[in-house]
């Protein structure tokens, strides 16, 4: 975006996450998260379960800002090892569990983004592979009782407690901390 006049986006989601990417890539925004129930999603895949939340968010947020003063940015994250799809934990012995999912196994971190403006609307479904080196017991507990995993989708964060397990990944970083910056810059020139 070198060059360019720098403007404004709505970053339509609560994630610190997606807050922190936007900021790293130099994109301003405002952001203004949006409730949407994703208990009521029924998906045979990762993918069709991201989509339809993101779908679902989207258009809480189009109808509460719009999208024609400031672009509109909506995302969602799934989880998903061996299978299964990896919601974000309830507990501690979910978290647990949900993490001994992915010890030692490929986990796939899909993200969906829909980035809408008066000009272009993109619908993005990216997903990067991780492929973890077994985790170790006492270092599994010490990330269980720091507390946070919590509101992580898989209760992964392959940018602090997983990233020492990281034997080979496949795909963007930034698809698995919550958004394809390298897609949506190419789409916001």
């Amino acid at each position: 975006m070198d060059g360019e006049q720098p403007f404004t986006i709505r970053l339509a989601s609560a994630s610190s996450s997606r807050a922190l990417l936007l900021r790293e890539a130099g994109i301003d925004f405002v952001q203004s998260p949006v409730d949407f129930d994703e208990e009521r999603i029924r998906a045979a895949s990762p993918e069709s379960f991201v989509y339809q939340a993101t779908v679902g968010k989207y258009e809480k947020a189009v109808a509460q800002f719009g999208y024609e003063t400031l672009p509109l940015l909506v995302a969602d994250t799934v989880v998903a090892s061996r299978g299964h799809i990896l919601r974000k934990a309830r507990c501690v012995n979910d978290a647990r569990n949900i993490l001994m999912t992915q010890s030692g196994h490929t986990t796939s971190i899909v993200t969906c983004a829909i980035y809408r403006s008066h000009r272009v609307q993109l619908v993005d479904l990216s997903s990067t592979d991780y492929r973890f080196a077994p985790f170790d017991p006492d270092d599994l507990e010490r990330y269980l009782d720091s507390g946070q995993w919590r509101g992580k989708a898989g209760a992964c964060m392959v940018e602090g407690f997983c990233k020492p397990y990281i034997r080979d990944v496949r795909g963007n970083e930034s698809t698995a901390r919550g958004l394809n910056v390298e897609v949506l810059r190419a789409f916001m020139r």
